[in-house]
């Protein structure tokens, strides 16, 4: 059941293009971040790192939030679309496996994410004139990114789902990402969901120690605690189309 769930979700991204902005618009901090770079080389000095500094403070703080805001209200905009609940509700799918399908599609989306931005960063620093070899940290910095990526999503998901217009929620992630950069330089980030973005990516800060077991175990205790509420959400609403 799942597997035909994810093939439906799957079908719906081929109609649309949303998923292209995670292939387009990591262009625009990547050129920002290396603008930043060239115009301070003065201070700017430790190559490599330095120019993941300036490219992650763009994209984990005001791109990347925005744009998964983006997807996880897509992924619930045809169902908040006409009488589209009942059909949800009434297929003959368990709800768990509908909404395992949008989750595993997020965090598919939030992988190649990392994979742009990751990509992006090693053109630059050739573009930019970095002769040394690219960071071996760098699949470190991905992956976990991509981990506070899927716990952003999860969060989205069901503010998305609780929420029928599309920019409340996209809105929501704008300002999620703000404020995980700020709970971040407070030492506050592993208790705070949009933050984990920035402490996966070690965002404007690339040599920082990363707790990773702490880490962990907060983005997975948001992602399960999200993914519970909003299954408990979906079968009420479940109950009262009966």
């Amino acid at each position: 059941m799942l597997l035909r769930c994810l093939k439906a979700e799957l079908q719906k991204c081929r109609r649309s293009p949303v998923w292209l902005a995670f292939l387009i618009l990591p262009v625009f901090p990547a050129i920002l971040g290396t603008g930043n770079y060239l115009s301070n080389l003065e201070a700017l000095e430790n190559g490599w790192y330095s120019l993941w500094g300036q490219h992650t403070l763009f994209s984990s703080t005001f791109f990347l939030p925005a744009l998964l805001g983006v997807f996880c209200a897509w992924q619930w905009r045809l169902e908040h679309t006409d009488r589209n609940w009942n059909s949800f509700l009434t297929a003959p799918v368990p709800v768990r496996d509908l909404y395992a399908a949008k989750l595993i599609l997020s965090a598919g989306i939030s992988l190649l994410s990392q994979g742009c931005i990751g990509a992006l960063f090693l053109i630059s620093g050739k573009l930019a004139g970095i002769s040394d070899a690219p960071p071996p940290e760098l699949p470190g910095w991905l992956l976990c990114g991509a981990l506070g990526g899927i716990s952003v999503c999860v969060v989205q998901l069901f503010f998305s789902l609780i929420v029928r217009a599309f920019a409340p929620p996209v809105s929501f992630g704008l300002a999620g990402g703000i404020l995980g950069l700020l709970f971040t330089a407070q030492g506050w980030g592993y208790a705070f969901p949009y933050s984990l973005l920035c402490l996966g990516m070690r965002a404007n800060n690339p040599q920082m120690e990363l707790d990773l077991p702490v880490f962990v175990l907060s983005a997975l205790l948001y992602t399960a605690g999200f993914a519970l509420l909003t299954l408990r959400t979906l079968h009420r609403r479940d109950a009262a189309a009966e």
